[in-house]
C-alpha cells in the first residue's frame, strides 16, 4: 500500500456541548498533508464532529486519498474486560456494545449510568468511578471511597509510559473514561461506515485506519497564545504526515493487543523530531550508577550536566525580538564588523608611515565622515577624516588631528608614526561567515548590538523554558491568609516563582496541594500540559505523606539524590509525562540552596544554554568552624571589611539568615578547620544569576 495521504488528528471530550466559542476541553480535530497542517477546526460537540468526520472521510474516498485518523482516547480497556462485558475477547465487540447502549445528545447523556450498570455487575464498587451528577446512581461511586477495580488499573500501554490517566475514571481532571464511554460509539459507527482498519486490533492495509493517539506522549505546553488542545492536534498531525513510509510503517508495526496501544510508544524522539521538538528525557535519565547512596555535590553535578539536555522547541526571531532568548544554533556573520576599514580617530588620513621629523601633505578639500562613500586620495596627498568613516582608497593611516596643523592648504605633523596607526582593519572583530555568538548563548543588550553590528536579520532560539513551581504540604497557607498557629506561611513558592524568573526562566505558578496522593497527580498533569519543567517543595523524602516521590516512584521514573551537602540532602528526581521533575527539600533555606546550586544550572541545560558555573573567590573568614569530612556544607554569608561573615545560626528553619546573607560559603566535602582569617570559599548570590 502507499503512505497516507492524509492525516486527520482529534482531540475527543466526553462532555456537553460547548457552544459556539472555541475553548479548551472541547472537540477539537486537524488536517495535514506533506508535512503541512490546515488550521485547527474547533466541534462544539460529538454529533457535529461526527458529521465533520464523515464528510471528510467520504470526500477523502472520492479523491482515492488513503486516510490515518487519530483519536485522543483509548480504544481499549485492560484485559478481561471486553470478554466479561460482552462474553467475546474481541475488543471490537465492546465497541458495539456499547454503540448499542450509550445515548448521547449535545446536552445530555447516559454515560454515568452505563458505567454504573457495568459496576453491579462486579459488586457496584468498581472498575468505574466519579458520578458528576446531582442524582446519586446504585453502584457508581462519586469518589474512591470503599473503591474496588476487578481488572487492572492500567493497560500495558499507560505503564510504558507516564503521566496518562485511567480509563475508569470518569470525572475530574484527566476524565478519560467519560472520552472512551463516549467516543467508542461514535468509532463504532465510522468503522462500519468506511471500512475502516481499527489499529491495532486489524490490519492496517485499508484506505482508513483508525489509531488512538496521545499527543502528550511528545508533546510538552502549547505556545500562551494557542488553545492546548487545537495545538496538540496540528502539531501531531504535521509531524505524523511528515514521517516516511518506513518509519510509519514501524510505528504502526506492533503486535496486536485486546487492550489497544497508544500510537508512538517507543518511537517517541522519531515523533519529536519530526515536529522539530527535542526528545524528551528518559524516565531513568536521573538514575545513579550502582552501589551509590550517598552522592558528593560534584558527583550530583557532574551527573545532572552530563545527563541533561535542552527541552524546549526552537523558533526563529528578528533579532529585535530575540533579548532574553537562549540561542540554538550558532550565528554566523553574513558580513563583516567592521565592513570596510575605518578610521578610530578625528585625524587626517594619508598612505604610509612617516619618520622622525616634521613632515608636511598637502591636503584636499572636503572630509570624510561616517556614512560617506570612499573616495580616492592622491599618492602623497592627505584627507581630512572623521572617526568611524571608511578609509578612501589611497589612505591607511591617520595621525590624530591634535597632532596636526592646517596652514594654506597643507597639514604639519611631526613623525614617527606608524603604518596603519589610528585606522581599524575590515573584520578585525568579526569576520564575515565568523561565529560571532555560539548556540546556548543568552541574548542581551551586548549581544543585540553584535548581531545588530555584523547585520543578522534573524536567529534560532530556544522557546523560554517554563517551570512550574508547586509547594506541596496541608500545613501550608497563602501568604497574608487568616493562619491559625498550626499552619505555616508557604515561604518556598514566591522565592522559588523569583529565583527562576531571575535566571530568566517563564515561572508557571501551579500553587498550593495537600498532601494527598490523587491531588499532587492532577497538579503533576496541569504541570505537564503547562510547563517544561516542575520544581516542587516538600514531599521529597521517603516518609508517608511524600507523595511527590511516591507518584515519581510509581511512575517508574523517580530517583532519590541522598546528596552529601547541607543544607538539603534529599532531592527527589524524576520524569512525569517527559517532564522533568525536582522535588526540592521543605525546608526554606535548604530549598534554595538546592535550588541554586542543583536546579539553576540544570534549567540553564534545560533551557539549552552552557552549564553556568558560579564564579566564587577566596577571601579571609570571620568566623571559626570546625568541619567534619563527608559533606559539602553551604553557609549562609556575607562579606564586611574584605571578610566572610556568616549568620549566627546554620539552622535550615531561619528564613531570616537568607536575606541577611549576600552569597554563600561553600565548604569542601573534606575537613576543614577554619579560624578568623582562614580563606573560605565565598560565591556571592549574583553568580547564581540572582
Amino acid at each position: 500500500m502507499s503512505a497516507f495521504d492524509t492525516v486527520v488528528m482529534v482531540d475527543w471530550s466526553g462532555g456537553n456541548d460547548t457552544g459556539p466559542r472555541p475553548r479548551q476541553d472541547a472537540i477539537w480535530a486537524c488536517i495535514a498533508r506533506g508535512g503541512r497542517s490546515e488550521t485547527p477546526v474547533y466541534l462544539r460537540n460529538r454529533a457535529e464532529a461526527e458529521v465533520w468526520l464523515s464528510t471528510l472521510f467520504e470526500a477523502e474516498a472520492g479523491a482515492n486519498r488513503r486516510v490515518l485518523a487519530g483519536f485522543d482516547l483509548p480504544f481499549g480497556y485492560p484485559e478481561g474486560f471486553a470478554e466479561q462485558i460482552t462474553g467475546q475477547a474481541d475488543p471490537l465487540a465492546l465497541w458495539d456494545w456499547l454503540e448499542d447502549r450509550i445515548e448521547d445528545a449535545p446536552r445530555s447523556n447516559n454515560r454515568f449510568d452505563v458505567a454504573a450498570r457495568i459496576n453491579r455487575q462486579f459488586g457496584g464498587r468498581g472498575p468505574f468511578w466519579f458520578n458528576g451528577l446531582q442524582r446519586d446512581i446504585d453502584g457508581l461511586p462519586r469518589r474512591r471511597e470503599n473503591y474496588h477495580n476487578p481488572f487492572a488499573e492500567w493497560r500495558k500501554a499507560e505503564r510504558e509510559t507516564s503521566g496518562t490517566s485511567s480509563c475508569w475514571q470518569l470525572g475530574g481532571v484527566g476524565s478519560v473514561g467519560s472520552q472512551t464511554l463516549m467516543g467508542l460509539p461514535v468509532l463504532a459507527r465510522l468503522r462500519r461506515r468506511f471500512g475502516a482498519a481499527a489499529w491495532p486490533f486489524e490490519p492496517v492495509d485499508k484506505p482508513l485506519v483508525l489509531v488512538e493517539i496521545w499527543p502528550s506522549l511528545t508533546l510538552g505546553a502549547a505556545p500562551k497564545d494557542m488553545i492546548k488542545d487545537a495545538w496538540q492536534v496540528s502539531e501531531v498531525a504535521r509531524s505524523v504526515s511528515a514521517l516516511e513510509t518506513d518509519t510509519l510503517n514501524a510505528i504502526l508495526a506492533v503486535p496486536r493487543t485486546p487492550e489497544g496501544w497508544i500510537f508512538g510508544i517507543g518511537h517517541e524522539a522519531v515523533l519529536q523530531a519530526a515536529a522539530g521538538l527535542p526528545p524528551c528525557l528518559n524516565n531513568d535519565c536521573f538514575a545513579l550508577p550502582p552501589g551509590v547512596t550517598w552522592t558528593p555535590v560534584n558527583d550530583a553535578l557532574a551527573l545532572l550536566k552530563e545527563r541533561l539536555r535542552p527541552v524546549t522547541s526552537t523558533l526563529r526571531l528578528p533579532v529585535g525580538q530575540a533579548a532574553g532568548h537562549i540561542l540554538a544554533s550558532d550565528v554566523e556573520a553574513p558580513r563583516a564588523s567592521p565592513p570596510l576599514p575605518n578610521t578610530a580617530v578625528d585625524g587626517y588620513g594619508f598612505a604610509g608611515a612617516r619618520g622622525p621629523g616634521l613632515h608636511r601633505l598637502p591636503a584636499l578639500g572636503g572630509r570624510a565622515a561616517a556614512g560617506d562613500a570612499p573616495g580616492i586620495v592622491p599618492e602623497g596627498h592627505a584627507v581630512r577624516i572623521l572617526t568611524g568613516a571608511a578609509l578612501p582608497q589611497g589612505v591607511d593611516t591617520v595621525v590624530l588631528q591634535e597632532d596636526v596643523t592646517l596652514h594654506e592648504g597643507q597639514i604639519a605633523f611631526r613623525g614617527p608614526i606608524k603604518p596603519g596607526a589610528n585606522t581599524r582593519q575590515a573584520g578585525e572583530d568579526v569576520a564575515a561567515g565568523d561565529v560571532a555568538l555560539p548556540k546556548g548563548t543568552r541574548v542581551g543588550p551586548a549581544e543585540l548590538a553584535l548581531l545588530a553590528a555584523v547585520g543578522a536579520a534573524e536567529v534560532a532560539v530556544h522557546a523560554p523554558l517554563r517551570v512550574a513551581v508547586l509547594s506541596t504540604g496541608t500545613e501550608l497557607i497563602e501568604a497574608g491568609q487568616p493562619a491559625p498557629p498550626d499552619r505555616i506561611y508557604d515561604a518556598n513558592r514566591p522565592m522559588l516563582l523569583e529565583i527562576i524568573r531571575r535566571l530568566g526562566h517563564q515561572p508557571v505558578d501551579l500553587g498550593q496541594v495537600a498532601d494527598a496522593r490523587d491531588a499532587v497527580a492532577a497538579r503533576f498533569d496541569a504541570a505537564a500540559r503547562q510547563a517544561d519543567v516542575l520544581i516542587t517543595s516538600g514531599g521529597a523524602s521517603a516518609g508517608d505523606e511524600d507523595h511527590v516521590s511516591a507518584l515519581l516512584t510509581a511512575a517508574g521514573a523517580m530517583t532519590l539524590w541522598r546528596i552529601a551537602v547541607k543544607p538539603g540532602r534529599p532531592l527527589a528526581l524524576g520524569v512525569w509525562s517527559g517532564m522533568p521533575v525536582f522535588g526540592l527539600p521543605g525546608n526554606p533555606v535548604a530549598a534554595m540552596v538546592c535550588a541554586l546550586v542543583f536546579a539553576g544550572p540544570a534549567m540553564a541545560l534545560l533551557a539549552g544554554a552552557e552549564w553556568p558555573e558560579p564564579q566564587g573567590f577566596q577571601v579571609p573568614a570571620a568566623f571559626s568552624k570546625h568541619k567534619k569530612p563527608g559533606r559539602t556544607e553551604y553557609l549562609r554569608a556575607r562579606i564586611r571589611r574584605g571578610r566572610a561573615e556568616v549568620f549566627a545560626s546554620e539552622g535550615s528553619g531561619r528564613i531570616s539568615g537568607l536575606s541577611w546573607a549576600d552569597g554563600l560559603v561553600e565548604l569542601p566535602h573534606e575537613a576543614v578547620e577554619v579560624t578568623p582569617g582562614t580563606p573560605v570559599h565565598y560565591i556571592p548570590f549574583g553568580s547564581f544569576g540572582l
